[in-house]
């Protein structure tokens, strides 16, 4: 068996990113970008008031001073005369300040009298006034490739003057549930079988991280039908197989796809749950084999299959983000493999703290779904006191 973090190194190093395509802004969220995005535009395009008050020339501001009132602008709406000294003009917050003019005088520091106004004696120094380029000028560098869109980059992107970019498609991954035992939800189920599940959650799971998820028909127990479905799915950016990757007589995914464009490169890991866990490719694809086991299978979509879709769509490899917490109990000695407990975590008192859920039966999935992290217990862990730190990983969608 390998470790955790030697399986992961290797399962990443199997994908690559998916090909490009153009897309509309309004649908770019959360898509990585595959091109560097440079500002189309100047923002602002123009000196603009950022206050409501009355432009003029900073020399001429002082306590008591007196203008005239020759024009008004608005956002939208510039003043185009000119303005002479001793001259002001009404302006509103976004308007364009004329040429000369470098103070807007807040209203709240004047007071006007028909086309004349008169400064106050304590006046606010700021100058309110956004000078052209001070968010981004034509040119400049605002997005490198690589980078996964948030809202607020959409928002930057539009300033930009960009309506359409260039960016990772999506990858599509097919997912491969195997065995006699299966039903799907709704259908009738045989004695002695079971509904698949697994298929489902990991699909929710690709489709919060940007990717689409294509669930095959159930693989039975039976090779040829079996290796037909698997090479389907092997047309797909990223193959997962769920089940019959143990050693049991009724795991065929080896035996099935040996000699078919089966090319394994790593069988086995040191973690809990998740131990029968193989990757490689099928006829050049990258394939990941997960665990029947809903739970396992679960739990190995967040420490395996997740950042491979991130560098499947164009995204920098990473490690699941982990956080430390608090223990709320006091927990036993962790044994040989990596073991990744369910467990509840909250704030309180400032501080977070995890509570680690007191069955860890890999078959209760209900567990899983009230469990909001993944307690990390390393190779060997001692036995740890309540009130010690240890490492969760959060279970967050996307």
């Amino acid at each position: 068996m390998i470790s955790v973090e030697e399986a992961r190194a290797r399962i990443l190093a199997l994908m690559s990113p998916v090909g490009r395509e153009t897309v509309a802004i309004t649908t770019a969220v959360g898509r990585v970008l595959a091109r560097t995005i440079v500002a189309r535009r100047t923002q602002p395009p123009f000196d603009a008031s950022a206050m409501d008050g009355y432009a003029v020339r900073a020399d001429e501001v002082h306590p008591g001073a007196g203008f005239s009132v020759v024009g008004e602008a608005a956002a939208g709406h510039p003043f185009s005369g000119p303005v002479e000294p001793g001259e002001t003009i009404r302006i509103f917050t976004g308007a364009p300040v004329p040429s000369g003019l470098d103070r807007i005088v807040i209203q709240e520091d004047a007071t006007r009298e028909g086309d004349r106004i008169i400064l106050h004696d304590d006046l606010d120094p700021a100058p309110y006034l956004r000078r052209a380029g001070l968010d981004f000028s034509e040119g400049d560098v605002l997005l490198e490739a690589g980078k996964r869109l948030s809202p607020e980059n959409i928002a930057l992107l539009a300033a930009a003057g960009h309506a359409f970019i260039t960016v990772h498609r999506k990858p599509r991954v097919t997912l491969l549930a195997t065995g006699d035992e299966l039903a799907l939800p709704g259908d009738s189920i045989r004695d002695g079988g079971i509904v698949s599940s697994n298929n489902f959650g990991l699909a929710a799971l690709i489709e919060t991280l940007h990717g689409v998820a294509d669930i095959l028909p159930i693989a039975p127990d039976e090779p040829e039908e079996l290796r037909r479905l698997a090479l389907e799915g092997a047309e797909a950016d990223l193959f997962v197989t769920l089940g019959g990757a143990s050693v049991g007589d009724h795991d065929l995914i080896r035996p099935a796809l040996t000699g078919h464009g089966l090319e394994l490169d790593l069988y086995k890991v040191a973690m809990r749950p998740g131990k029968p866990l193989m990757a490689g490719r099928l006829n050049g694809t990258p394939m990941l084999g997960l665990p029947g086991n809903p739970v396992s299978a679960m739990v190995c979509g967040r420490i395996f299959l997740a950042p491979a879709l991130v560098v499947l769509s164009g995204g920098k490899a990473r490690v699941p983000n982990t956080r430390e917490a608090l223990l709320e109990i006091d927990i036993p000695r962790n044994g040989p493999r990596e073991h990744y407990m369910r467990a509840r975590c909250e704030m309180k008192d400032d501080v977070l703290s995890v509570m680690p859920f007191d069955s860890q039966d890999s078959s209760r999935l209900a567990l899983l779904s009230q469990a909001n992290a993944l307690m990390v217990r390393p190779v060997d862990d001692p036995a740890r006191k309540a009130g010690q730190p240890v490492t969760i990983i959060t279970l967050e969608a996307g």
